[in-house]
């Protein structure tokens, strides 16, 4: 399974990009705990470890992939693969979130990136 989701944050893709790959910008943006590294095969974790993973590519200011996966997923499972790209539009961040390899049963992560994602950084950037 795989979905598209798109939102717009009021903020630069330069700001967006580097409070994904901060654990303090993270954590204020989505108000769950947070680690994360800025490097390429660099761990990560959020909320409160529920979501774990690694940094595969970063292309500063403009794209972010990362295999993630959920306690969620069974242990059969492959990783997925999240696609975060960030593009400008009009002074703010088009933000374009590419989700592959999902559990079948997964479709409930679509709701969970709204929910405890994009609107916490709507908010947050404000």
């Amino acid at each position: 399974m795989e979905f598209t989701l798109k939102t717009i944050i009021n903020a630069s893709p330069e700001a967006v990009y580097a409070a994904w790959l901060s654990s303090e910008g993270h954590t204020n943006m989505t108000g769950g705990e947070a680690t994360v590294s800025d490097q390429v095969g660099g761990e990560f974790s959020a909320w409160e470890g529920y979501i774990k993973g690694r940094n595969l590519a970063l292309e500063p200011n403009k794209r972010i992939l990362q295999a993630w996966r959920t306690y969620e997923f069974e242990d059969t499972d492959g990783d997925s693969q999240v696609e975060i790209l960030l593009n400008e539009v009009d002074g703010q961040t088009e933000l374009t979130l590419i989700h592959t390899n999902v559990p079948e049963d997964g479709a409930f992560y679509i709701e969970g990136w709204e929910q405890h994602y994009f609107q916490p950084m709507k908010d947050y950037f404000g």
